[in-house]
C-alpha cells in the first residue's frame, strides 16, 4: 500500500470512529449552539498553536455560520515565532489577558480546541468561560490527554474542566502513518477530525433552527457571483471582532 493511501485510510478511520463514538456528544453540542444562537448568543472558538486553525476554520468562511467568534491571538499562532507560541501557551495568566476583550456570557457556547488539553492557555480559557456562565466544550484527543500530565497548577486537563468533551479520536502524538524507510511517523490527523466535528456542529445547528423558522446568516463565498458576504459582515461587524 502506498503511503498516500495509508494516510487516507487513517483519516477515514478516524472520522468513522468519531461518528461511532461521539455522535451523542456532537448532538448535545449542536443543541447548545442552536439554543445559543436562538437567544442571541455566539459560538466562541479558540486554540493555540496549530489548534488555532480550527477557530479560523469556522470563522468568516464560505459555508460558515455568521454568529461565530474566533479568538485568534497572534502570539499564540505560529507566524510570530512557532517555538514562542509553544512557550506562551504554557504561561499561566495569559488566557485572561487575551479573553478580557471578549464579552463571553451565559448565552454563549465556548469551544476550546487542544489536542492534549495539558497547557495553561486552553485550561484557563475554559475556566474563564465557565466563570462567565458560558457552556464550555473541549475538542481534544483523549488518547493523548489520558497519557500526559497537566502543565497547569490546578493539576487538571481541559477535558476535566469542560462541560462537554468531543473526542477527536486521534492517536497520541497526532501523527498517524509510519514511514517505511526510517523510524518516524508523519501525517497528522487532528486538523481533519476537529474541522469535521466543528463544521458538522455549525451546519446541523443552522439546519435545526431553520426547521423552527429561525434563519441564521451563512456566508456565501465572496468569490462567487452574487455573493452576500459583504451584507452579512455589515450585519455582524458590531458584535464580531475581526470582521
Amino acid at each position: 500500500m502506498a503511503l498516500i493511501d495509508d494516510y487516507r485510510n487513517r483519516i477515514v478511520e478516524t472520522l468513522d470512529r468519531v461518528l461511532a463514538t461521539q455522535r451523542e456528544a456532537i448532538t448535545t453540542a449542536t443543541a447548545w449552539v442552536a439554543e445559543s444562537w436562538a437567544t442571541g448568543g455566539l459560538a466562541y472558538v479558540t486554540g493555540s498553536g496549530h489548534s488555532h486553525m480550527i477557530a479560523e476554520e469556522v470563522f468568516y468562511r464560505a459555508g460558515g455560520a455568521a454568529p461565530v467568534q474566533a479568538i485568534l491571538d497572534p502570539a499564540l499562532m505560529l507566524h510570530q515565532g512557532a517555538q514562542r507560541s509553544s512557550q506562551l501557551e504554557r504561561v499561566e495568566g495569559y488566557a485572561e489577558t487575551v479573553l478580557q476583550n471578549y464579552p463571553v456570557g451565559a448565552k454563549d457556547v465556548f469551544f476550546v480546541v487542544s489536542n492534549t488539553g495539558r497547557n495553561a492557555f486552553p485550561i484557563e480559557a475554559a475556566l474563564h468561560a465557565r466563570a462567565r456562565g458560558a457552556r464550555v466544550v473541549a475538542v481534544t484527543s483523549l488518547n493523548s490527554a489520558n497519557r500526559v500530565a497537566s502543565r497547569h497548577s490546578s493539576g487538571r486537563r481541559l477535558h476535566e474542566i469542560a462541560d462537554l468533551t468531543l473526542d477527536t479520536q486521534v492517536p497520541h502524538g497526532d501523527a498517524a502513518i509510519a514511514l517505511k524507510a526510517r523510524d518516524a511517523t508523519m501525517g497528522p490527523t487532528s486538523t481533519f477530525a476537529a474541522g469535521f466535528i466543528m463544521n458538522a456542529i455549525m451546519a446541523t445547528a443552522v439546519e435545526a433552527l431553520a426547521t423552527r423558522g429561525i434563519t441564521v446568516d451563512v456566508y456565501r463565498s465572496a468569490n462567487v457571483d452574487n455573493s452576500d458576504a459583504e451584507a452579512v459582515v455589515a450585519r455582524w461587524r458590531g458584535r464580531i471582532k475581526g470582521l
